[in-house]
């Protein structure tokens, strides 16, 4: 079995918080004593094999790839970007993080700002939140209704199969932390007057609602997870379990598609340089 396999969501997927500190890879597995030194060493590696194979993606100019992070606030979707793609060339590459929607993005469809952000031919993009933003929040606060839920969950389908019709891989990551693990981090971004800027007071706000919360992800998940645009549940208590489960995903998907430089021009061997 793939370690895509492995985490790959279910039909019948429920969102436990003690699923959420799951270890199924990497040293931690083995239970040696400084595993999440050894499974932080092969995240890295593998973030440096991704590197590599993007010279290659580039150079290729033809497949596009959407990687998109979701979760509850401090599932760290941040530091997933930081660790496991930090290594790749920023002229291949955009990090594209989703807040709420302008005045302009409001009087649009609400895929209009998201479309005009996936990748290009040879572009790697990475969408810290996305367009499930909008049967998510929408949905536990009551701005959406469930018929309305329905037909975006239809409409992002076929949004999603337009992409991937159109030369889009996507891979989709649900960053499961556990109710307990998000207060740890809460608190220790309060503690520390240097991660206060990453505080934002309407998380509180948001926790009150961890239950519909939940329940609204996996109606998501279900409704939305197909072979073209495949759901992730990745376990993410450990930051480095988090880390390497997605680098193997990644990495293994890239190394999967046998990239290849384009053929060399013949005519330049016939090129003097003066």
């Amino acid at each position: 079995m793939s370690i895509a396999e492995l985490f790959r969501t279910t039909p019948s997927l429920q969102l436990r918080d003690a699923d959420a500190n799951r270890k199924l890879i990497g040293a931690s597995l083995k239970g040696e004593s400084d595993a999440k030194s050894a499974d932080r060493a092969e995240a890295a590696l593998l973030a440096s094999r991704i590197a590599e194979i993007q010279d290659v993606f580039i150079a290729s100019h033809d497949t596009k790839l959407l990687i998109i992070l979701q979760g509850m606030d401090t599932s760290g979707k941040d530091g997933t970007v930081k660790s496991v793609f930090g290594q790749i060339h920023p002229l291949g590459a955009r990090t594209v993080a989703f807040k709420a929607p302008s005045v302009e993005e409001k009087n649009h469809d609400y895929l209009w700002r998201v479309h005009k952000e996936v990748p290009g031919k040879g572009e790697i993009t990475i969408f810290n939140r996305s367009h499930y933003e909008d049967v998510l929040i929408t949905a536990v606060h009551g701005w959406i209704d469930h018929e309305e839920s329905i037909r975006r969950y239809a409409q992002i389908r076929d949004f999603e199969r337009m992409l991937t019709e159109t030369g889009t891989i996507i891979l989709k990551f649900f960053l499961h932390i556990s109710k307990n693990e998000q207060k740890v981090r809460l608190e220790e971004r309060l503690a520390d007057p240097q991660k206060h800027w990453k505080f934002d007071p309407q998380d509180i706000a948001e926790r009150a609602y961890w239950d519909e919360y939940q329940r609204t992800y996996e109606k998501v998940i279900r409704a939305t997870d197909c072979d073209h645009a495949p759901w992730y549940i990745v376990p993410s208590d450990s930051k480095t379990q988090r880390n390497l489960v997605i680098a193997s995903i990644v990495s293994e998907k890239l190394e999967s598609m046998k990239l290849r430089y384009p053929p060399g021009n013949l005519d330049y061997s016939k090129i003097k340089v003066t």
